[in-house]
């Protein structure tokens, strides 16, 4: 067989390959710098993606280098805090919020990465050509050309392989220049352990923490200001007090909200951020990426196992994917104006719905997936993944169901669901699941 072929190593391109070398399907993954991006970029996951790092088996490892976050509160320009919305425990069995330090994360993938011999990575490796079946490339002084099964784009917002097939990034409408600034302190702020939101119309800004004495702020910048000669020390000084710090990396960035006009070109697959980008706001950036890995990889291995014959599972990957990622990127641009604007648009945080729109954890079904009230839903986690195995699967209560050929089947007993959590969801149906554990049927006994 020959290898899928991704383009970037970055969290989503490594995920992709680990997803699919632990199916049997070997990957070439091409990375344009010799050495990992040592800088923090994405800070936040959800439960739900925690759960696609612990099927690339790095969850245990990367619950030690995160930590959770509280929730979010809300304050107005003078940093007196106008409301507070605290996260319950996940009944997923993992925290709701999980901030890190991206370098860590990448760290753990990269290691995972290693112990998969059917993973090659090359680095230096600057892409030229791209088709369906094979990917042109130069290495130090030479060319290169290697045949590929498929190919999967993980390189970026600047995608090489999203302008080689000829797709084009679709304007949300929505561009802001911010100011980053990641820092280490010299002793703990002792700051709230949640997402501080400065709703300030002249100054927006926000501050979290990713690790001990590890922080990171962010400013909207005014018409006409540029970041690298804004003062900063003048920005963090309601956070730090008489605390020192040292700046890790201060960068201007513009949160753009983009969608490529496709995602697909035969076997050629946009993922992360060459297929989308969004708005921090709700902290789905580097998460919808890893979606798209998840969605994507089994449908590919399943693809390749039957020599080409699931070409509309490969179909359904961007008719699932982009609906999800566009819905996601809505909330995210409603939560920024929401959370940005001043007194007045803070006011709106008290109306009903806000807190949900402010903690909301949960990703919107798939949709077109199946039949029935649960399809396209995200079954709950709590001791039910090491059961599933990597492929189809039945869940069900009472007499064991028939018709089903090769899904694995599990009988949800007290064992499996000492508090009745999973049975309160099913109800009384035979609930089919895919190998992302997406519900396909909920069926009524």
């Amino acid at each position: 067989m020959d290898p899928v072929v991704i383009v970037g190593a970055g969290p989503v391109g490594v995920t992709a390959a680990v997803l699919l070398a632990q199916r049997g399907v070997p990957c070439l993954v091409l990375e344009r710098y010799t050495q990992m991006y040592p800088l923090p970029r994405a800070v936040h996951v959800d439960d739900e993606v925690v759960r696609i790092l612990d099927a690339a088996g790095v969850a245990a490892g990367f619950l030690k280098i995160s930590r959770p976050g509280l929730g979010l509160r809300l304050l107005d320009a003078r940093h007196r805090v106008m409301a507070t919305f605290a996260r319950s425990p996940a009944g997923s069995g993992y925290p709701q919020a999980n901030m890190f330090d991206q370098p860590d994360l990448e760290r753990l993938l990269r290691a995972r990465l290693g112990d998969l011999p059917a993973i090659e990575l090359v680095g230096g490796a600057t892409v030229l050509q791209v088709t369906s079946s094979s990917v042109r490339y130069r290495l130090g002084g030479s060319e290169h050309e290697v045949a590929a099964s498929a190919v999967l784009g993980c390189d970026g917002a600047n995608s090489t392989v999203r302008e080689q097939i000829g797709a084009s990034l679709v304007d949300m409408h929505f561009a802001e220049r911010w100011l980053v600034v990641d820092g280490v302190c010299a002793a703990d702020l002792h700051a709230w352990g949640g997402v501080h939101q400065v709703c300030n119309r002249r100054r927006a800004a926000t501050f979290m923490q990713l690790g001990p004495r590890r922080y990171r702020w962010e400013f909207r910048l005014l018409p006409g200001e540029s970041a690298a000669e804004l003062p900063v020390e003048p920005l963090l000084a309601p956070w730090l007090g008489d605390v020192s710090v040292r700046i890790v990396r201060r960068a201007e960035y513009t949160f753009r909200a983009n969608v490529a006009s496709k995602w697909r070109a035969g076997r050629v697959f946009l993922l992360g951020d060459a297929a989308h980008q969004t708005p921090p706001f709700i902290g789905q950036g580097l998460g919808a990426g890893l979606r798209d890995a998840y969605n994507l990889a089994w449908k590919l291995a399943a693809d390749l196992r039957s020599a080409g014959g699931e070409a509309d599972l490969l179909d359904s990957y961007e008719r699932e994917r982009s609906p999800h990622v566009r819905a996601q990127i809505r909330l995210a641009i409603v939560a920024g104006l929401a959370m940005t604007g001043g007194r007045v648009r803070g006011s709106i945080w008290r109306l009903p719905g806000m807190k949900a729109l402010a903690l909301r954890s949960t990703s919107p079904p798939l949709r077109g997936v199946g039949r029935g009230r649960l399809a396209g839903t995200l079954a709950p986690v709590t001791g039910l993944d090491p059961v599933l195995g990597d492929g189809w699967s039945v869940l069900y209560t009472g007499g064991e169901p028939a018709g089903f050929g090769s899904h694995r089947l599990v009988c949800v007993t007290d064992e499996l669901d000492p508090t009745g959590a999973l049975r309160r969801w099913m109800g009384r149906r035979t609930v089919v699941l895919r190998p992302d554990r997406v519900v396909q049927a909920a069926l009524r006994r």
